[in-house]
Protein backbone atom coordinates (compact mmCIF):
# COMPACT_ATOMS: atom_id res chain seq x y z
CA UNK A 1 0.00 0.00 0.00
CA UNK A 2 3.37 2.26 1.01
CA UNK A 3 4.88 1.65 -2.45
CA UNK A 4 1.59 2.30 -4.55
CA UNK A 5 1.11 5.58 -2.60
CA UNK A 6 4.42 6.62 -3.42
CA UNK A 7 4.19 5.75 -6.73
CA UNK A 8 1.47 7.92 -6.85
CA UNK A 9 3.20 11.09 -5.37
CA UNK A 10 5.99 10.48 -8.24
CA UNK A 11 3.51 10.32 -10.67
CA UNK A 12 1.82 13.58 -9.39
CA UNK A 13 5.20 15.31 -8.85
CA UNK A 14 6.11 14.38 -12.04
CA UNK A 15 3.14 16.03 -13.74
CA UNK A 16 3.61 18.80 -11.82
CA UNK A 17 7.37 18.99 -13.31
CA UNK A 18 5.65 18.54 -16.87
CA UNK A 19 3.53 21.41 -16.65
CA UNK A 20 5.84 23.62 -15.83
CA UNK A 21 7.86 22.36 -18.71
CA UNK A 22 5.36 23.01 -20.88
CA UNK A 23 4.55 26.30 -19.88
CA UNK A 24 8.29 26.96 -20.46
CA UNK A 25 8.05 25.90 -23.98
CA UNK A 26 5.19 27.40 -25.16
CA UNK A 27 6.94 30.83 -24.96
CA UNK A 28 10.03 29.06 -26.46
CA UNK A 29 9.09 27.44 -29.99
CA UNK A 30 12.53 26.48 -30.79
CA UNK A 31 12.16 23.56 -28.00
CA UNK A 32 10.69 21.00 -30.29
CA UNK A 33 12.62 21.43 -33.41
CA UNK A 34 15.64 19.41 -32.79
CA UNK A 35 15.15 15.49 -32.77
CA UNK A 36 16.25 15.10 -28.91
CA UNK A 37 14.05 17.39 -27.56
CA UNK A 38 11.35 16.30 -29.78
CA UNK A 39 11.73 12.84 -28.14
CA UNK A 40 11.27 14.98 -24.91
CA UNK A 41 7.58 16.32 -26.11
CA UNK A 42 6.56 13.17 -27.17
CA UNK A 43 7.46 11.29 -23.66
CA UNK A 44 5.70 14.23 -22.13
CA UNK A 45 2.60 13.61 -24.01
CA UNK A 46 2.65 10.20 -23.15
CA UNK A 47 3.05 10.49 -19.61
CA UNK A 48 0.08 13.68 -19.85
CA UNK A 49 -1.66 10.86 -21.34
CA UNK A 50 -1.18 8.05 -18.78
CA UNK A 51 -1.78 10.59 -16.17
CA UNK A 52 -4.67 11.96 -17.60
CA UNK A 53 -6.05 8.43 -17.87
CA UNK A 54 -5.49 7.87 -14.60
CA UNK A 55 -7.46 11.18 -13.26
CA UNK A 56 -10.09 9.81 -15.16
CA UNK A 57 -10.24 6.67 -13.78
CA UNK A 58 -9.82 8.50 -10.50
CA UNK A 59 -13.18 10.84 -11.27
CA UNK A 60 -14.72 7.63 -12.16
CA UNK A 61 -14.10 6.11 -8.59
CA UNK A 62 -15.28 9.52 -7.22
CA UNK A 63 -18.10 9.13 -8.37
CA UNK A 64 -19.13 5.61 -7.42
CA UNK A 65 -17.86 6.08 -4.61
CA UNK A 66 -20.39 9.19 -3.98
CA UNK A 67 -23.58 7.17 -6.06
CA UNK A 68 -22.93 4.20 -2.91
CA UNK A 69 -22.80 6.81 -0.40
CA UNK A 70 -25.82 8.03 -1.31
CA UNK A 71 -27.24 4.55 -1.97
CA UNK A 72 -25.88 3.74 1.59
CA UNK A 73 -27.96 6.83 2.83
CA UNK A 74 -31.06 6.28 1.60
CA UNK A 75 -31.06 2.63 2.76
CA UNK A 76 -30.18 4.26 6.59
CA UNK A 77 -33.24 6.35 6.38
CA UNK A 78 -36.15 5.22 8.21
CA UNK A 79 -39.28 3.67 6.65
CA UNK A 80 -42.41 5.20 7.61
CA UNK A 81 -44.34 2.64 9.39
CA UNK A 82 -48.06 3.24 10.73
CA UNK A 83 -48.66 3.77 14.50
CA UNK A 84 -50.31 0.52 15.45
CA UNK A 85 -54.15 1.24 15.00
CA UNK A 86 -53.75 4.93 14.26
CA UNK A 87 -55.85 5.69 11.21
CA UNK A 88 -54.39 9.69 10.57
CA UNK A 89 -52.09 11.74 12.14
CA UNK A 90 -52.60 15.12 12.01
CA UNK A 91 -49.09 17.46 13.70
CA UNK A 92 -50.01 20.70 14.52
CA UNK A 93 -46.82 23.09 14.02
CA UNK A 94 -45.57 26.44 14.38
CA UNK A 95 -42.26 28.45 13.19
CA UNK A 96 -41.82 29.90 16.31
CA UNK A 97 -43.08 29.37 19.98
CA UNK A 98 -45.65 31.32 22.16
CA UNK A 99 -48.13 31.97 19.31
CA UNK A 100 -50.97 29.48 21.19
CA UNK A 101 -49.76 26.12 19.25
CA UNK A 102 -50.34 23.84 22.01
CA UNK A 103 -54.16 25.09 23.22
CA UNK A 104 -54.77 25.20 19.53
CA UNK A 105 -54.05 21.46 19.28
CA UNK A 106 -55.55 20.69 22.75
CA UNK A 107 -59.01 22.52 21.47
CA UNK A 108 -58.73 21.10 18.13
CA UNK A 109 -58.42 17.44 19.30
CA UNK A 110 -61.38 18.22 21.59
CA UNK A 111 -63.35 19.73 18.75
CA UNK A 112 -62.77 16.62 16.48
CA UNK A 113 -64.35 14.96 19.33
CA UNK A 114 -67.15 17.47 19.59
CA UNK A 115 -68.34 17.66 15.96
CA UNK A 116 -68.47 13.65 15.54
CA UNK A 117 -68.66 11.92 18.75
CA UNK A 118 -68.44 8.50 17.08
CA UNK A 119 -64.91 9.47 16.59
CA UNK A 120 -61.52 8.72 18.61
CA UNK A 121 -59.30 11.22 19.12
CA UNK A 122 -55.37 10.59 20.38
CA UNK A 123 -53.16 13.77 21.66
CA UNK A 124 -49.55 13.42 21.45
CA UNK A 125 -47.27 16.03 22.96
CA UNK A 126 -43.81 15.56 20.54
CA UNK A 127 -42.17 19.13 22.15
CA UNK A 128 -40.18 17.40 24.34
CA UNK A 129 -37.94 20.41 25.80
CA UNK A 130 -41.41 22.42 26.82
CA UNK A 131 -44.57 20.17 26.97
CA UNK A 132 -47.42 21.53 27.51
CA UNK A 133 -50.40 18.66 27.62
CA UNK A 134 -50.52 18.00 30.73
CA UNK A 135 -51.55 20.94 32.25
CA UNK A 136 -53.99 21.69 29.45
CA UNK A 137 -55.73 18.77 29.68
CA UNK A 138 -55.12 18.78 33.45
CA UNK A 139 -53.61 15.30 33.91
CA UNK A 140 -50.41 14.15 36.00
CA UNK A 141 -48.99 10.87 36.55
CA UNK A 142 -46.41 8.10 35.08
CA UNK A 143 -47.77 6.10 32.95
CA UNK A 144 -48.62 2.89 33.48
CA UNK A 145 -47.57 -0.22 31.54
CA UNK A 146 -49.27 -3.01 29.43
CA UNK A 147 -48.24 -6.66 29.22
CA UNK A 148 -46.27 -5.61 26.06
CA UNK A 149 -44.19 -3.25 27.98
CA UNK A 150 -46.30 -0.19 26.40
CA UNK A 151 -47.30 2.78 27.86
CA UNK A 152 -50.73 3.28 28.74
CA UNK A 153 -51.85 7.09 27.75
CA UNK A 154 -53.81 8.97 30.55
CA UNK A 155 -57.15 9.66 29.59
CA UNK A 156 -59.12 13.18 30.68
CA UNK A 157 -61.95 14.35 28.73
CA UNK A 158 -62.13 10.76 26.58
CA UNK A 159 -58.64 12.06 25.02
CA UNK A 160 -56.04 9.76 25.68
CA UNK A 161 -52.68 11.68 25.89
CA UNK A 162 -49.03 11.03 26.29
CA UNK A 163 -46.36 13.37 26.91
CA UNK A 164 -42.81 13.93 28.18
CA UNK A 165 -44.28 15.87 30.84
CA UNK A 166 -45.61 12.78 32.21
CA UNK A 167 -42.22 10.91 32.68
CA UNK A 168 -39.98 13.89 34.39
CA UNK A 169 -40.87 16.14 37.31
CA UNK A 170 -42.99 19.18 36.49
CA UNK A 171 -39.87 21.89 37.61
CA UNK A 172 -37.49 19.23 36.18
CA UNK A 173 -35.54 20.64 32.55
CA UNK A 174 -35.04 18.04 29.73
CA UNK A 175 -30.94 18.82 29.23
CA UNK A 176 -31.01 16.24 26.37
CA UNK A 177 -28.70 15.84 23.01
CA UNK A 178 -30.14 15.24 20.12
CA UNK A 179 -29.93 11.15 20.01
CA UNK A 180 -31.72 11.03 23.41
CA UNK A 181 -34.25 13.31 21.99
CA UNK A 182 -34.88 11.17 18.81
CA UNK A 183 -34.65 8.11 21.26
CA UNK A 184 -37.79 9.64 23.47
CA UNK A 185 -39.83 10.42 20.28
CA UNK A 186 -39.17 7.05 18.89
CA UNK A 187 -40.48 5.24 22.52
CA UNK A 188 -43.38 7.92 22.48
CA UNK A 189 -44.62 7.38 19.04
CA UNK A 190 -43.72 3.17 18.74
CA UNK A 191 -44.37 2.18 22.14
CA UNK A 192 -47.77 3.75 23.60
CA UNK A 193 -50.64 1.82 23.11
CA UNK A 194 -52.82 4.19 21.86
CA UNK A 195 -56.27 1.65 21.17
CA UNK A 196 -57.52 2.34 17.72
CA UNK A 197 -58.03 6.04 16.54
CA UNK A 198 -59.30 7.45 13.93
CA UNK A 199 -57.30 11.09 14.69
CA UNK A 200 -53.92 11.16 16.40
CA UNK A 201 -53.12 14.97 17.10
CA UNK A 202 -49.71 15.57 17.35
CA UNK A 203 -48.38 18.72 19.27
CA UNK A 204 -44.98 19.49 17.57
CA UNK A 205 -42.65 21.62 19.08
CA UNK A 206 -41.83 25.20 17.40
CA UNK A 207 -39.72 25.55 15.02
CA UNK A 208 -38.27 22.68 12.02
CA UNK A 209 -35.23 20.59 13.81
CA UNK A 210 -34.15 17.36 14.37
CA UNK A 211 -38.14 15.94 15.98
CA UNK A 212 -40.15 17.25 13.01
CA UNK A 213 -37.53 15.57 10.36
CA UNK A 214 -37.80 12.44 12.94
CA UNK A 215 -41.52 12.44 13.23
CA UNK A 216 -42.02 12.79 9.27
CA UNK A 217 -39.64 10.54 8.52
CA UNK A 218 -41.15 8.13 10.77
CA UNK A 219 -44.83 7.65 10.59
CA UNK A 220 -47.38 8.71 7.28
CA UNK A 221 -48.73 11.91 8.35
CA UNK A 222 -52.19 13.00 7.00
CA UNK A 223 -51.51 16.68 7.15
CA UNK A 224 -49.86 19.79 8.82
CA UNK A 225 -52.02 22.58 10.40
CA UNK A 226 -49.72 25.53 10.83
CA UNK A 227 -50.96 28.03 13.82
CA UNK A 228 -49.53 32.09 13.62
CA UNK A 229 -50.46 35.01 14.75
CA UNK A 230 -50.86 38.07 12.24
CA UNK A 231 -47.97 39.43 13.08
CA UNK A 232 -44.92 39.99 10.78
CA UNK A 233 -42.44 38.22 12.78
CA UNK A 234 -44.42 34.92 13.42
CA UNK A 235 -45.98 34.87 9.74
CA UNK A 236 -42.38 34.58 8.39
CA UNK A 237 -41.55 31.62 10.81
CA UNK A 238 -44.75 30.38 10.22
CA UNK A 239 -43.88 30.51 6.19
CA UNK A 240 -40.66 28.84 7.00
CA UNK A 241 -43.06 25.49 8.95
CA UNK A 242 -45.27 25.19 5.97
CA UNK A 243 -42.32 25.47 3.25
CA UNK A 244 -40.53 22.40 5.36
CA UNK A 245 -43.69 19.78 5.55
CA UNK A 246 -43.90 20.32 1.78
CA UNK A 247 -40.57 19.54 1.16
CA UNK A 248 -40.55 16.68 2.82
CA UNK A 249 -44.05 15.74 1.04
CA UNK A 250 -46.65 16.33 4.08
CA UNK A 251 -49.68 17.90 2.96
CA UNK A 252 -50.28 21.49 4.92
CA UNK A 253 -53.95 21.41 5.53
CA UNK A 254 -54.10 25.03 6.02
CA UNK A 255 -53.23 28.20 8.41
CA UNK A 256 -55.23 29.00 11.71
CA UNK A 257 -54.60 32.79 12.51
CA UNK A 258 -54.58 32.57 16.29
CA UNK A 259 -54.86 35.90 18.40
CA UNK A 260 -56.78 37.28 16.24
CA UNK A 261 -58.69 40.20 17.56
CA UNK A 262 -59.26 41.29 21.24
CA UNK A 263 -62.79 42.36 22.18
CA UNK A 264 -62.58 44.62 24.88
CA UNK A 265 -64.82 42.96 27.67
CA UNK A 266 -66.38 46.73 29.06
CA UNK A 267 -67.39 48.21 25.82
CA UNK A 268 -66.97 45.05 23.19
CA UNK A 269 -64.81 47.31 20.94
CA UNK A 270 -62.63 44.95 18.48
CA UNK A 271 -58.65 45.57 18.79
CA UNK A 272 -56.45 43.78 16.12
CA UNK A 273 -53.13 43.79 18.53
CA UNK A 274 -51.13 41.57 16.90
CA UNK A 275 -52.30 43.29 12.84
CA UNK A 276 -55.37 42.16 11.04
CA UNK A 277 -55.40 39.15 8.40
CA UNK A 278 -51.41 38.74 8.43
CA UNK A 279 -52.09 34.62 8.76
CA UNK A 280 -55.42 34.70 5.94
CA UNK A 281 -53.04 36.67 3.51
CA UNK A 282 -49.82 34.52 3.59
CA UNK A 283 -52.44 31.50 3.54
CA UNK A 284 -53.22 33.32 0.04
CA UNK A 285 -49.51 34.00 -1.37
CA UNK A 286 -48.23 30.18 -0.67
CA UNK A 287 -51.74 28.95 -2.31
CA UNK A 288 -52.57 26.57 1.08
CA UNK A 289 -56.22 26.72 3.10
CA UNK A 290 -57.07 29.10 5.35
CA UNK A 291 -58.45 27.53 8.46
CA UNK A 292 -60.11 30.08 10.20
CA UNK A 293 -59.40 32.64 12.88
CA UNK A 294 -59.20 31.98 17.04
CA UNK A 295 -59.65 35.41 19.00
CA UNK A 296 -57.65 36.68 21.59
CA UNK A 297 -59.75 36.03 24.76
CA UNK A 298 -59.46 35.77 28.21
CA UNK A 299 -61.48 32.58 28.71
CA UNK A 300 -59.32 30.92 26.46
CA UNK A 301 -56.21 31.63 28.60
CA UNK A 302 -57.88 30.78 32.28
CA UNK A 303 -59.55 27.70 30.82
CA UNK A 304 -56.30 26.80 29.70
CA UNK A 305 -54.68 27.85 32.87
CA UNK A 306 -57.10 25.49 34.85
CA UNK A 307 -56.71 22.72 32.74
CA UNK A 308 -59.97 22.98 31.39
CA UNK A 309 -60.26 23.75 27.38
CA UNK A 310 -63.17 25.75 26.35
CA UNK A 311 -64.16 23.52 24.10
CA UNK A 312 -65.41 21.55 27.24
CA UNK A 313 -65.97 23.95 30.03
CA UNK A 314 -68.02 26.47 28.06
CA UNK A 315 -69.13 25.25 24.81
CA UNK A 316 -71.90 27.59 24.13
CA UNK A 317 -69.19 30.55 23.83
CA UNK A 318 -68.18 31.97 20.82
CA UNK A 319 -64.20 30.55 21.76
CA UNK A 320 -65.06 27.51 21.30
CA UNK A 321 -67.31 27.51 18.59
CA UNK A 322 -64.38 29.19 16.91
CA UNK A 323 -62.32 25.48 17.63
CA UNK A 324 -64.97 23.61 16.72
CA UNK A 325 -64.84 25.28 13.23
CA UNK A 326 -61.39 24.81 12.96
CA UNK A 327 -62.41 21.25 13.41
CA UNK A 328 -64.36 20.86 10.85
CA UNK A 329 -61.99 23.00 8.19
CA UNK A 330 -59.15 20.38 8.99
CA UNK A 331 -61.56 16.93 8.19
CA UNK A 332 -62.64 19.02 4.76
CA UNK A 333 -59.12 19.80 4.25
CA UNK A 334 -57.87 16.02 4.93
CA UNK A 335 -60.83 14.98 2.85
CA UNK A 336 -59.61 17.04 -0.12
CA UNK A 337 -56.35 15.90 0.11
CA UNK A 338 -57.23 12.05 0.47
CA UNK A 339 -59.07 12.18 -2.98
Amino acid sequence: MRRKLSELNMIVFTFSRLSHLLRISGSKASVFRNGTEIKHGAGCCVQLRRFQGMQSNGSMNKKGLQDRQKQQMARGLPKQKPIRDVKQVIVVASGKGGVGKSTTAVNLALGLMAIDKSKSVGLLDADIYGPSVPKLMNLKGNPELNDDNRMIPLINYGVPCMSMGFLVQDASPVVWRGLMVMSAIERLLRQVEWGSLDYLVVDMPPGTGDVQLSITQNIPIAGAVIVSTPQDVALLDARRGAEMFRKLNVPVLGLVQNMSVFQCPNCHHHTHIFGSNGAKQLAETISVKFLGDVPLHLNIRETSDKGQPIVISSPDSPEAEAYRKLASAVIQSLEEHTR
